[in-house]
């Protein structure tokens, strides 16, 4: 009894300890403190920049790198993701806090971004909790890529103002295009000056030196430019006052909640599918893959607690991960060494950022944005289908156009109408034998040798058959039906998962229609669901066992057979 007891403690010691610390290897301390430290040095840049890309105070930015980034340490099932906040986030979370925080009063920012980000939270653990993870495959890769250039676009857009020294009221797009046009002749050259040297020092170093910091380096040399040349005094603008110290706990203003939750449904999704495809993308063999309910749950632990810190949407950002893995992280701990680089930056050296320019954060957001948009990935979805470029294309222009909100409903709906349109229009092939094999296989001009056979037609559909689609491949087999003039039609479906009533009533109105005009139908190769499906059916009882067989070579072989004259053995 109570060596029972014991191994129960055990057991449930080992649940509430993560993975990562039950299997942890002393020769992972040295890489994972490397690579924590080097994604600090990138992460905590990128987060003052997103914290102004959402018109949040830029300390904003350490907190959001610093609570959500340990509670999913603890939590989380990827190893390598680093969670803050990205761009994606950022410039979702600046639409949202745009509408019920329009004066830009920090006070009042911070309440609503602390609401925003709770709500981020609460749906996200609400979806772990109702095991919706699947929800993220909903939208498709080439309506990701679409989306997240669209994103980049946007955010380009919103910083250039900041390169050039110019201010005006944002609108929509082609409101703040022309706006910026217009302040061309307004433009702060030693500003601009900034933000060039600062674009170019980037791009340098990711050619020269893809390893070095160099966020960190150009964000250190924009302060020192401020401090050593008085930058202020030719009209750079700077950060200004940064609070140094822990941060201050905010409450959320719950009369916000009506006008935040839907754009919050809208950030969790991002956050979660952002956060789930860095973690599978960077995953080694042989560790732990991504679990995709409980990213649910880390990440929507992660931004309850990052908003009573007032911190801004946190997911998984996939440039700061590959970062993290590439400087050799093995487990979360590198992810807690960021965090403690985070904490000590809060502490120490907010006099030193509050000397960095605006321009140089812009650089910084502009930069790594355009990476958002990747042009090799748009024509790789152009060379394998041409109806999927339009749909990232149109998920771009949404986001663009209509803005960021709005563009995610579109990239969901365009997602949702592609799914909807492949599983209502599936192939029907006609099939042919490889010669001198049991090998069936389309109809092709690569294979004209491949065999048929006079009075029988093999016909393949492909996918679930269902009330969607059921009147389709109908269509689709009438035309092949009536062309091969064949007494039998062996349709195999070995390819169809799964039979709707909708489309089990269609095959026994065809095989009645067929069998009144002298063929025959035969159904071949079902698997065990949809054989059980057809023998309970009327058409299973016409069709009975000799019009039900197990593969094509012995539907072949029995059709073969009976063409054969009596007494022709």
């Amino acid at each position: 009894m109570d060596r029972k007891s014991s191994a129960s403690s055990r057991g449930g010691v080992s649940l509430l300890v993560p993975e990562w610390i039950r299997t942890y290897q002393k020769d992972w301390v040295a890489p994972d403190v490397v690579a924590g430290l080097t994604a600090g040095a990138v992460v905590i840049p990128k987060a003052l920049a997103y914290a102004t890309v959402a018109g949040l105070p830029i300390q904003v930015g350490l907190y959001t790198a610093f609570l959500p980034m340990v509670i999913y340490a603890f939590l989380g099932t990827s190893r390598p993701l680093s969670v803050s906040t990205t761009a994606t986030l950022a410039i979702l979370g600046a639409a949202a806090l745009g509408r019920v925080a329009p004066g830009g009063d920090p006070a009042s920012l911070l309440a609503a971004s602390a609401t925003l980000t709770l709500l981020v939270g609460a749906i996200l653990v609400l979806a772990s909790l109702l095991r919706l993870g699947f929800v993220a495959n909903f939208i498709s890769d080439p309506v990701l890529t679409g989306f997240k250039a669209g994103i980049a676009v946007v955010i380009v857009l919103d910083q250039v103002p900041k390169l050039l020294g110019i201010h005006f009221a944002k609108g929509s797009f082609f409101h703040n295009l022309l706006a910026i046009v217009t302040g061309l002749p307004h433009t702060s050259l030693t500003t601009l000056a900034v933000g060039v040297i600062t674009i170019g020092m980037l791009l340098a170093m990711e050619h020269v030196s893809p390893k070095a910091p160099a966020p960190l380096i150009a964000v250190a040399v924009g302060i020192a430019a401020v401090s050593l040349l008085g930058l202020q005094a030719h009209g750079v603008e700077t950060v200004g006052h940064v609070p140094t110290g822990l941060p201050t706990p905010v409450l959320p203003d719950l009369s916000l909640i009506a006008e935040l939750w839907p754009p919050a449904v809208g950030i969790a999704l991002m956050s979660f599918t952002e956060s789930i495809a860095a973690g599978r993308a960077f995953a080694r063999r042989g560790e732990p893959a991504p679990v995709a309910n409980r990213e649910l749950l880390a990440t929507g632990a992660a931004n309850i607690g990052g908003a009573l810190l007032g911190a801004m949407p946190a997911g998984g950002g996939t440039s700061q991960t590959a970062v993290n893995r590439l400087a050799g992280a093995c487990t979360q701990l590198a992810a807690l060494v960021t965090a403690a680089l985070a904490l000590g930056t809060m502490l120490l050296l907010g006099p030193f950022i509050a000397k960095m320019p605006h321009a140089t954060l812009a650089a910084v957001v502009i930069v790594y944005s355009v990476g958002l948009i990747d042009p090799v990935e748009f024509r790789a979805i152009l060379q394998v289908r041409r109806t999927e470029f339009i749909w990232a294309v149109t998920a771009m222009v949404g986001v663009v156009f209509l803005g960021t909100l709005q563009g995610i409903v579109v990239a969901i709906v365009v997602s949702l109408l592609a799914l909807a349109h492949q599983v209502s229009d599936p192939p029907v092939y006609v099939l042919r034998r490889k010669p001198g094999t049991h090998l069936f296989r389309p109809v092709g001009p690569e294979h004209p040798e491949d065999e048929s056979f006079p009075g029988l037609l093999l016909l393949r559909p492909e996918g679930r058959i269902f009330f969607a689609n059921a009147g389709r491949i109908a269509q689709k087999m009438r035309p092949l039906m009536a062309d091969a003039n064949a007494r039998v039609i062996a349709l195999d479906l070995g390819a169809v998962f799964d039979l709707e009533y909708t489309a089990l009533k269609m095959l026994t109105e065809a095989e009645k229609t067929y069998r009144e005009g002298g063929g025959m139908l035969w159904l071949v190769g079902m698997n065990p669901g949809v054989l059980e499906l057809v023998q309970r059916s009327p058409l299973g009882q016409e069709l009975g066992r000799e019009r039900m067989l197990p593969d094509l070579a012995q539907a072949v072989a029995r059709y073969q057979a009976s063409r054969e004259p009596a007494g022709g053995r």
